[in-house]
This record gives C-alpha cells, structure tokens and sequence, in this order.
C-alpha cells in the first residue's frame, strides 16, 4: 500500500468513526468501532472494518444501519478530505476483537484450572554450570 493510500485510510477512518460516535443518529448503528479502512488502488472504493459489541442480530443491525449511513458519511469524508472522487464505502464486520476476547476467555480458564501458563519460574534464574566453569 502506498504512503497515499495509508493516509487516505487513515483519515476515512478517523472521518467515519467520528460520525459514527457523535453525528448518526441511527439507533441501529450503536456500540460499532471502526477498527480500519481498506482502500482500493484507484482510490473509488474503501472497505470500512467495524465491530459490534453484543450478538448477531445486532451487528446485522449496525450494517445495516451504516448502508444506510453511506451517503451521510461519504458527504462527511467529503468534508474532511482534498480528493477528485469520494470513495464509495463498504462495510463488514471485523471479529478480532471478539476473538482476542474468546480467546484470553479460554486461556483464563485453563489458568484458573491448571495453574499459570507459561515457563516454569525458576527457568530463567537457575544458574549456568557451564558460564561459572568458564568464568574460574
């Protein structure tokens, strides 16, 4: 991705989670964080990566909610970034954040379960035998 590209991301990114947060209205488009943008090397189409806090049915409604926000958003992306042709905005959900949850869930568990995880404590403070040989 050129330099172009990554600051056209970063600054769609930074438009649309500011218009999500303090302008939709919407009372589909709530708990979403726009976690990142893709953007298409002819700069006409951006991948808008969201999460949603909360089941299925609620991330079927923030999309849902946010296809219908498109307009209103690219006219805010518009309004905030110097470019000859506003990129048409997608939107899908992004389950990372959902998954690094799960996932520090499971380890939890395991550690309350079998005790800490990791290497043993005394691993890394047993001495050398072949250090203190060389060192006389």
């Amino acid at each position: 991705m050129s330099r172009r590209t990554e600051k056209l991301a970063r600054q769609i990114r930074e438009s649309v989670s500011s218009s999500v947060l303090f302008e939709l209205r919407d009372p589909r488009v709530k708990n979403v964080t726009v976690l990142g943008v893709d953007v298409a090397g002819d700069l006409r189409s951006a991948k808008v990566r969201v999460s949603v806090m909360g089941d299925e049915k609620a991330e079927t409604l923030a999309l849902h909610g946010l296809e219908n926000a498109r307009g209103f958003l690219q006219k805010r992306i518009d309004d905030h970034v110097d470019l000859r042709y506003i990129p048409i905005l997608s939107f899908e959900i992004d389950d990372s954040v959902k998954q690094s949850i799960e996932a520090s869930r499971v380890l939890r568990e395991i550690e309350e379960r079998e005790g800490p995880i990791g290497p043993p404590p005394d691993a890394d403070d047993a001495p050398d035998a072949h250090a203190e040989e060389s060192a006389d």
